[in-house]
C-alpha cells in the first residue's frame, strides 16, 4: 500500500471541467463516463496544493518573475528523473506546449516551409503547422502487428529543400511508444544531414512504465543537442494542465536567443504566478508521488489488457510503454468509426477519442485515457463489453 490514494473518486462535474462539463454539448450524453481528454482524475498531490495555498494567502497577485528556485527545480528534476545535465540558461519558460509549438514554427520557419510530423499523432501537431501557413509533411509511423516504429525510408523520400523542421512526440501520443536510443539516433542523423530543426515534445516524459526509459533527445550527442528544442511541462505528470506551466530546454545559445527574442516580441514571458509555484513544488517534492502514480497507471494498463483479452478479444491494443493513453484498434468489428462512436457514447455511455483525429492512420482506432480510479475504468470497460461483446 503506497502513501497516496489513487482509488479516490473526486467529483469533477460543475467545476468548468472540459472533460466532464462539456460532455452534453460535445457528445449529447452528459452522463457518459469520460475517457477522452488527456488529464487525470487523480487529486493533485498535497505538496503542490499547500504551496499554492500559501501563495494565494498573500492576497496580492501582481506582476512577478520566476525565482532561482523555479529554475533549479527543473535542473534537479531532469537530473534525478532522466540523468540530464541541464544548465539554468538553457530553460525558457512558456505558457503551454501547444502554444509553444506554434511559436516555434513561426520563429524558425517561413510560410510555405515544410514541417514533418509522424501520424497517428497528437492532433495539434497538424493544426499548429497548418494554421501558421506552413505545409504538413506526413511521415507516418510504420505499424508491424501492434508495434510502431519510425519509417525512415519514407522520411528520406519526402524531405525536400523546403523541409525545415520535424516535430517528434516522445513518448508518443497516442501510440504510447518510448523511442529507443537507436531509433532516436537514426532519426536525428537524418535531420542533421538535411539541416532540419528537431522539436521534441516530451510532455509525457515522466509517465514511463517499468522496463522502459525516456531518453531526452539532446542527451544523445552534442550534434543533436545543437539542432534540438525540447518542450516539457509538469502538467500531465501532476495533473495541473490548467496552470500554464510549460517550458522549453534549448542547449544551443543561438537558437535559444532567437526564440527568446520571439517570445518577448509576443509578450509571452510573464507567466502565471500559481503555475510557477506549482511547478517548483512539483519538481521539488514530487518524485515519490510520480513513482506511485506510474505504478498505479501500469496496473490500470495491465487490467485493461486483461479485460480486453477476456471480454473483447477483437479489440487489439498497442502495448502502452508510457503515457496513460491506450491506443486500441476496433476495426475487427467491421463498423464505421461513426457507428462505433455512436454506440460507445449512446449505448455503452462512455466517451473515447476517435482515432481519425490523429490522422488517417487512426481510422478504426480509438484512444482511451486510463488515468482514473480503477473502479471507474472497470465500470467503463463493463459497459463497453456489454455493448460490443466478443
Amino acid at each position: 500500500m503506497g502513501k497516496y490514494n489513487f482509488d479516490e473518486i473526486i467529483p469533477r462535474r460543475g467545476t468548468d471541467c472540459e472533460k466532464y462539463d462539456l460532455l452534453g454539448a460535445y457528445f449529447g450524453n452528459a452522463d457518459a463516463i469520460p475517457l477522452w481528454v488527456a488529464d487525470g482524475d487523480f487529486r493533485v498531490p498535497d505538496f503542490i496544493t499547500a504551496a499554492i495555498r500559501k501563495r494565494v494567502d498573500h492576497e496580492i497577485y501582481a506582476y512577478s518573475y520566476r525565482p532561482e528556485g523555479y529554475y533549479q527545480s527543473i535542473v534537479n528534476w531532469q537530473k534525478l528523473r532522466h540523468n540530464w545535465e541541464v544548465q539554468k540558461e538553457m530553460i525558457l519558460p512558456t505558457e503551454g506546449v501547444v502554444l509553444t509549438l506554434s511559436a516555434l514554427i513561426m520563429a524558425f520557419t517561413e510560410p510555405g516551409d515544410q514541417v514533418v510530423i509522424q501520424p497517428p499523432v497528437y492532433t495539434p501537431f497538424f493544426t499548429c503547422v497548418r494554421q501558421t501557413g506552413r505545409e504538413v509533411v506526413e511521415n507516418p509511423l510504420k505499424r508491424t502487428g501492434d508495434h510502431y516504429t519510425f519509417d525512415l525510408d519514407d522520411l528520406k523520400e519526402k524531405i525536400s529543400s523546403r523541409t525545415k523542421m520535424l516535430i517528434l512526440c516522445n513518448p508518443h501520443n497516442p501510440v504510447g511508444r518510448v523511442w529507443t536510443e537507436a531509433e532516436l539516433l537514426e532519426l536525428g542523423r537524418i535531420c542533421v544531414e538535411h539541416n532540419i530543426l528537431m522539436v521534441s515534445d516530451e510532455i509525457h516524459s515522466d509517465l514511463v512504465f517499468g522496463g522502459y526509459r525516456h531518453i531526452p533527445f539532446p542527451t544523445l550527442s552534442k550534434e543533436l543537442a545543437d539542432r534540438c528544442i525540447v518542450c516539457m511541462a509538469p502538467s500531465k505528470t501532476f495533473n495541473i494542465a490548467g496552470l500554464s506551466s510549460s517550458y522549453v530546454i534549448i542547449p544551443d545559445p543561438a537558437i535559444r536567443g532567437q526564440f527568446d527574442r520571439f517570445l518577448h516580441q509576443l509578450h509571452l514571458v510573464n507567466g502565471n504566478i500559481i503555475g510557477n509555484v506549482a511547478l517548483e513544488a512539483a519538481y521539488t517534492h514530487g518524485s515519490e508521488w510520480v513513482d506511485e502514480q506510474n505504478d498505479y497507471l501500469a496496473e490500470n494498463r495491465n487490467y485493461l489488457l486483461d479485460v480486453l483479452s477476456k471480454r473483447m478479444p477483437r479489440v487489439r491494443m498497442t502495448f502502452t510503454e508510457a503515457t496513460y493513453l491506450a491506443w486500441m484498434d476496433f476495426s475487427a468489428y467491421g463498423l464505421s468509426e461513426k457507428e462505433l462512436n455512436h454506440r460507445l457514447i449512446h449505448q455503452a455511455g462512455i466517451v473515447l477519442n476517435k482515432g481519425s483525429i490523429y490522422g488517417k492512420e487512426g481510422d478504426g482506432f480509438f484512444r482511451l485515457n486510463f488515468a482514473c480510479p480503477r473502479s471507474v475504468l472497470a465500470t467503463a470497460l463493463e459497459k463497453m463489453a456489454g455493448e460490443l461483446g466478443r
